[in-house]
């Protein structure tokens, strides 16, 4: 079993990291200070100081690892938030650094110590934690994907839960999570899904805990069988099996719930979105201004060329404008470059584009497969009523009606539309799924950064302009 394993290899790896933060620190000493490389004016300190800091550095790094949840096991934690939290760590590691120097005043050892080198360990030290840390990531997703360093659990109740539970570990392999079997009272002994069989009833729950072969309980009960949850928790605490609960009403509850204290109640919000905070918002605000600028500047040889031939090509104006929802339910005006004849007022209110539209110009069958069109949006995000990076905005007429036909439709209304999204770069765009579009506007919504943004924007520079399904 894998807690038997998991504690021997947690003291491993602090073991490790203890090596890599030394081996870091004598390296940025070494190329700093050894080697001649950089050599201050006053750099009287000798090897012995500089070494001997070690003893101090190591220890509170660990600690400070400790703290940001560096040492806690992640079979499904993401490489992103781990390289944070290792960021992080490093800067509170860097601060109390720098703020030891600063109250040391005049006396010689600190006075003398390096900044130099702290600032180069400092960048060292990130990039060997994280070099280390996916290394061992590789290496255990390697081992578990071949059957080895598996956690054994049991599920509690057979729900959509349970089934959307089953769903992901069969396609994550790397996670190493064997589900032993499901207990329900509702279920035939020997019903399975995918391969996970009904081994008993939910009163076999004990029995089973006594036999300590379960790494976890993972409850996944249906809704209506929530009235025995507190026994079942106490009996899993109680054997001291770590124990987890899957809510059977994730479908209305955010990916990431937002939890507040209210004097002891914790009180679930049905929907987190990081951009409703005032410091996010402004961030996001000031990426916006900043890269519509910069593109206006970089595109506008290419605008100014369309332009130029869509006046030349086809009579009628060069910016054709259009009703869209945006955020807060408010209607606005999106710019595009014209692609079609003009056409009589509100004849496309209900009409999307189709394959071989006569409506569509030569012109603008080109600039819409390349997303030229939509170049005059840019203007739209220093005006503030989109974003470079959210869900598209859509026509009222088609929000009306999806309002009606698709769950949470109207969440993505809660941040600006965007230029581009992650439901764009993934392939939702044009004649697509609007499922599928809405289910990936949720994802950003509910998981943006700053960094989320930004990978969005990469990957649009090679997935997001070529659009097949632009006619």
């Amino acid at each position: 079993m894998i807690k038997d394993n998991q504690k021997r290899f947690n003291r491993l790896h602090v073991v490790i990291d203890a090596l890599v933060i030394g081996t870091a620190y004598v390296l940025s000493w070494y190329i700093i200070i050894g080697s001649g490389w950089y050599r201050a004016a006053n750099q009287v300190l000798g090897p012995e100081i500089y070494l001997g800091v070690l003893a101090i550095i190591i220890p509170v790094y660990l600690l400070l690892y400790t703290v940001f949840h560096l040492f806690t096991p992640k079979r499904v934690q993401g490489r992103r938030q781990e390289f944070a939290n290792i960021f992080k760590a490093n800067m509170l590691g860097l601060l109390l650094f720098g703020m030891v120097l600063y109250l040391g005043g005049k006396n010689p050892y600190f006075q003398h110590f390096s900044r130099v080198l702290v600032m180069f360990f400092f960048v060292v030290n990130i990039a060997a934690e994280t070099l280390e840390r996916n290394l061992i990531r590789t290496c255990l997703r390697s081992m578990r994907s071949k059957g080895y360093n598996q956690k054994h659990v049991l599920l509690v109740g057979y729900s959509r839960a349970a089934e959307s539970y089953i769903d992901r570990v069969a396609a994550n392999p790397e996670w190493g999570y064997q589900i032993r079997g499901i207990l329900d009272d509702h279920k035939h002994r020997g019903d399975q899904y995918r391969g996970i069989r009904v081994i008993g009833a939910t009163s076999d729950l004990k029995t089973i805990l006594d036999m300590n072969l379960l790494d976890e309980i993972a409850i996944t009960l249906s809704i209506r069988d929530y009235a025995g949850l507190e026994k079942m928790v106490a009996e899993c605490e109680k054997s001291g099996v770590h124990t987890k609960f899957i809510p059977d009403y994730n479908r209305f509850i955010p990916t990431k719930p937002y939890t507040e204290d209210l004097q002891g109640l914790p009180v679930i919000n049905i929907r987190h979105v990081p951009l409703n905070d005032l410091l996010n918002a402004t961030m996001k605000r000031g990426m916006d201004l900043a890269g519509a600028v910069t593109a206006l500047i970089l595109f506008s040889p290419i605008m100014a060329l369309t332009a130029a031939i869509i006046k030349i090509t086809s009579p009628g104006p060069i910016i054709y404008s259009q009703e869209r929802v945006g955020l807060h339910n408010r209607p606005f005006k999106m710019y595009k470059f014209r692609s079609m004849e003009v056409q009589p007022p509100g004849q496309d209110k209900g009409k999307w584009t189709t394959p071989h539209d006569p409506r569509v110009t030569p012109v603008g069958r080109i600039i819409r497969k390349t997303s030229i069109d939509e170049l005059p949006q840019l203007f739209n995000v220093l005006a503030g009523s989109m974003s470079l990076v959210g869900p598209r905005p859509e026509r009222p007429f088609f929000v009306e009606r999806f309002k009606e036909e698709i769950p949470r439709y109207m969440i993505k209304h809660q941040v600006r539309p965007g230029m581009t999204g992650w439901a764009q770069i993934n392939g939702y765009r044009g004649d697509t799924s609007i499922e599928k579009r809405i289910e990936h506007d949720l994802y950003y919504i509910e998981n943006w950064t700053l960094g989320f943004d930004f990978k969005i924007l990469f990957l649009t520079v090679f997935k997001g302009f070529i659009n097949k399904n632009a006619y």
